[in-house]
């Protein structure tokens, strides 16, 4: 553990490589949650690289437009891990599961 240049009372801690499991999540949760936020950070630039609009995004994902809105914000309580897939997947995306 290391001391903080900015502050040296506070300590640092490496980080896991799962901000979820940090906070305290079981290992089956911080898996899913990081899977989750990966999904949903892609969608959102995937959205932005394609230059669509969120009428345009929900065409291409067969949802309503507030649904993007929620993606968009970041609304991940609103998200399934396989909602997320499968709009990956009505975008094109192939989405692949590795175990490491």
């Amino acid at each position: 553990m290391a001391k903080s240049k900015a502050n040296p009372d506070a300590k640092i801690t490496a980080s896991s490589g799962n901000v979820f499991s940090d906070l305290g999540f079981a290992p089956g949760e911080a898996a899913v949650l990081a899977m989750r936020a990966d999904l949903m950070g892609r969608l959102r630039l995937l959205i932005e690289e394609r230059g669509w609009s969120q009428e345009e995004a929900a065409r291409h994902f067969g949802v309503g437009q507030s649904r993007v809105s929620d993606l968009v914000r970041g609304k991940w309580e609103k998200f399934s891990l396989d909602m997320l897939i499968t709009l990956a997947a009505r975008a094109g995306k192939k989405v692949a599961l590795a175990l490491a």
